[in-house]
């Protein structure tokens, strides 16, 4: 039983696995002072839920199905003054942590964790305080401490055009140079960001801030 002078966190679950969440509302109710107050099967469903019962934190799964993933689910209820959304998922690459803080995230947890792990990672978010799982915490750094890749403007412009999804012929025609003029700052490109696909040089290059 909660103790009287203290107030249970209140907790509302989101993912798209319905036997996930059953185990974890069988894992929180065992704590006295966690209390949840909702669940949610998709982003959607957990931001008019965090809208209507004002969760202390929100348990927040990373890839929710069809419609909105964790990552825009958490952006928009981030916004709201005194709910806190603690990412708890399996996925641990760069470029989901950085989106999740990014989007305003207050911890990052994954699922491997043990479960007194989790009730005090639940407890820090409740008061604002950043938890992140100690592989993810390694990256953070790994990532803060790796150089910031340096691109042309010539090779800047290319990469904005390929974010939209132009092809090589377009880009060209949109920047007024050949295609193979295109190919070639697409090599370094490639290189510099040290990946082999148009898409792995979108995402890192979003990933390190080249690209709004």
């Amino acid at each position: 039983m909660t103790p009287p002078d203290t107030r249970a966190v209140r907790i509302l679950l989101c993912d798209d696995h319905a036997v996930v969440r059953a185990g974890l509302l069988a894992l929180l109710g065992s704590e006295p002072d966690i209390e949840v107050v909702g669940e949610a099967g998709s982003g959607e469903e957990a931001v008019a839920l965090a809208a209507r019962l004002t969760p202390d934190v929100v348990l927040m799964d990373l890839q929710l199905g069809p419609g909105i993933d964790g990552v825009e689910a958490t952006r928009r209820i981030a916004g709201t003054a005194d709910t806190h959304v603690l990412v708890l998922t399996t996925y641990d690459t760069d470029a989901d942590i950085t989106r999740a803080i990014e989007a305003g995230a207050t911890g990052y947890l994954l699922k491997a964790e043990r479960p007194e792990e989790l009730f005090a990672a639940i407890r820090s978010a409740a008061q604002g305080r950043t938890t992140l799982s100690p592989p993810v915490a390694s990256r953070v750094m790994a990532h803060m401490r790796k150089p910031r890749p340096t691109l042309t403007e010539r090779e800047l412009d290319i990469l904005g055009q390929l974010s939209q999804g132009l092809g090589n012929r377009d880009i060209a025609r949109a920047l007024f140079i050949s295609e193979a003029t295109v190919k070639t700052h697409l090599g370094r490109i490639y290189d510099k960001l040290g990946v082999d696909t148009r898409a792995g040089a979108v995402s890192v290059a979003k990933e390190q801030r080249l690209l709004p």
